[in-house]
């Protein structure tokens, strides 16, 4: 939108961020950072809420449904670990390329159409630094769990987590840290 105009770019960021006319209550959206608010220039004309100064200024709103389709995962050797989280999850491939694959949960299952399907993308680094965003899986028997994710290929590892926490966590071949935890009775 290089060559439009500001009030054209208005209407179509309007356009991007308004709510459906069939909807009857909205959901919002609050944003918490100023600068990315600053960084969006978003319309005035959106509503604002009260529960925080910022909040009073800005909030935004967007259709009802918004889901997280996907988790994107960067492998060396997206085969191999896709493979991995295959075997650790039980869920199926629906889809494999060279430099992608696709896992999502068994078919029929309750977290089919749910949970985030995890696509493993093919890039030439290895993972250097921790983890922005990782996994939590809730067993049933966490000492058993983490033995089978050992036995697939899984390795203990410390990021600060000290010794005292009821967790476990693993990285997996391929570095990335994940949380096996207590089951849910547990706590």
């Amino acid at each position: 939108m290089r060559n439009s105009t500001s009030g054209e770019i208005q209407k179509s960021r309007a356009a991007r961020w308004t709510v459906p006319q069939q909807s009857s209550k909205p959901s919002e959206l609050h944003f918490c950072s100023q600068a990315l608010l600053e960084a969006a220039e978003l319309p005035t004309a959106f509503t604002a809420c009260s529960s925080s100064p910022v909040h009073e200024r800005f909030a935004t709103r967007l259709p009802k449904v918004i889901r997280i389709r996907t988790l994107c995962v960067d492998s060396v050797d997206v085969v191999s670990l896709a493979g991995f989280w295959q075997s650790a999850l039980g869920w199926r491939r629906t889809y494999e390329a060279t430099d992608e694959v696709v896992l999502e949960p068994p078919a029929g299952s309750e977290e089919e159409g749910v949970v985030p399907q995890l696509l493993f993308l093919g890039v030439p680094e290895t993972k250097t630094v921790k983890n922005r965003l990782h996994l939590d899986l809730r067993p049933d028997d966490q000492d058993a769990e983490v033995a089978r994710l050992e036995a697939l290929g899984a390795r203990r590892v410390s990021v600060g987590q000290g010794d005292d926490v009821s967790w476990v966590v693993l990285a997996d071949p391929e570095g990335n840290e994940f949380c096996v935890l207590n089951p849910l009775a547990d706590h």
